[in-house]
């Protein structure tokens, strides 16, 4: 639409910048139903931010209570047709509001992408984790907050106590997570700094600060911590590295990965790995308390082979490495598992006992 300029209107403007002149010329422009128009926009948008922000079915908000937050706080006005047609609005775009009509008609959001319990378990998960650091995870709960009225995040507030949870101090985590994950996605190799810790407590770079070259294929989660598994080809196979070791974000590299081998198989890598199968397997058999039935198959898996012994034990036939990773977790039990066979097995352990006996004896 065309609209034709009256000269005396401008009258009182003689000093004005170019762009008051243009905002003026829009407002002269701008018909009444236009500017309506323009002002129906952000006020849908304020009043669904006020409702998910201030609403639940604690707490709700009449009409005029609406009427006057517009108002006052975002100086856009509304009347209670406009309030019910943008409530209307809200509703047919996936909004699960709630109305209690009334002489003063209420409303409130009945339900989020996520609901209190979810919010909950999400909290313990964070402040449980090892990998994140206490700062990001002071971080992340506070978004999460954001996820769920004001009012309601009184009741986020989690009473649990985590047993010897350790939180790192790499507060780079999240980012080099992220890259690795990029350079998994690219099929790209990634190079990084690694840090050790020597005798004296004190972080240093890892051979020298050298420069790691890895070819990522998973992240890998397990013992509260996250791994990164990859090949490496001064190594010649594939290989694990603590993500939160890593110094800094990692670098991703041009260079294709190198593909994963043929008869690379993660499940039997993480069991050599991370638990006790690593060497040669070896067929044993031990004795357990009957107290130990959940930890034996906590362990091993449901599928392993368990014989009745006596009243108070039972059988427990598996494959395991015979190392000292395997030593170290039978006597942890206190006697409370015993190997029964091969005796080659058996004679090892013995001799772990003796040497540790007489290491403590020289020591006195």
């Amino acid at each position: 639409m065309i609209r034709e300029f009256d000269n005396d209107r401008w009258n009182g403007y003689p000093y004005m910048t170019n762009e008051r002149v243009r905002e003026k010329c829009l407002e002269i422009c701008m018909s009444s139903s236009e500017r309506k128009s323009m002002e129906s926009k952000p006020r849908i948008l304020y009043l669904q931010k006020i409702l998910l922000e201030r609403t639940d079915e604690e707490n709700m908000l009449s009409t005029t209570q609406l009427i006057n937050i517009l108002n006052d706080e975002y100086g856009i006005s509304a009347h209670r047709t406009t309030i019910t047609k943008d409530i209307a609005a809200l509703q047919e775009f996936g909004m699960d509001i709630v109305v209690i009509h009334s002489t003063q008609s209420k409303y409130f959001v009945a339900s989020r992408k996520f609901e209190l319990p979810e919010l909950k378990l999400l909290i313990d998960a964070v402040e449980s984790s090892k990998f994140i650091t206490s700062k990001k995870s002071d971080a992340l709960i506070e978004k999460i907050h954001t996820m769920t009225s004001p009012r309601q995040v009184a009741k986020l507030k989690r009473n649990n106590y985590v047993v010897n949870r350790i939180k790192p101090d790499n507060e780079q985590i999240y980012y080099i997570i992220d890259a690795i994950n990029d350079a998994i996605n690219a099929g790209k190799q990634i190079s990084f700094q690694y840090y050790d810790y020597t005798g004296l407590k004190k972080k240093v770079l890892k051979n020298k600060g050298e420069i790691y070259k890895l070819s990522p294929y998973k992240l890998l989660w397990c013992g509260d911590y996250y791994y990164v598994l990859g090949y490496s080809e001064k190594q010649k196979k594939v290989i694990n590295f603590r993500v939160d070791r890593i110094v800094l974000r990692p670098d991703i590299l041009a260079k294709d990965i190198i593909p994963m081998p043929d008869d690379f198989d993660i499940e039997n890598f993480t069991k050599e790995v991370f638990f006790m199968f690593s060497g040669e397997k070896v067929l044993v058999d031990l004795r357990c308390d009957n107290s130990l039935m959940k930890t034996v198959v906590d362990r091993f898996g449901e599928d392993v082979t368990t014989l009745a012994y006596d009243m108070t034990s039972f059988r427990v036939q598996t494959e395991v490495s015979a190392s000292p990773t395997f030593f170290g977790w039978v006597f942890g039990f206190n006697g409370k598992v015993q190997i029964l066979a091969p005796k080659s097995v058996k004679e090892q352990y013995r001799q772990m006992i003796a040497k540790a006996d007489e290491d403590m004896q020289e020591s006195e």
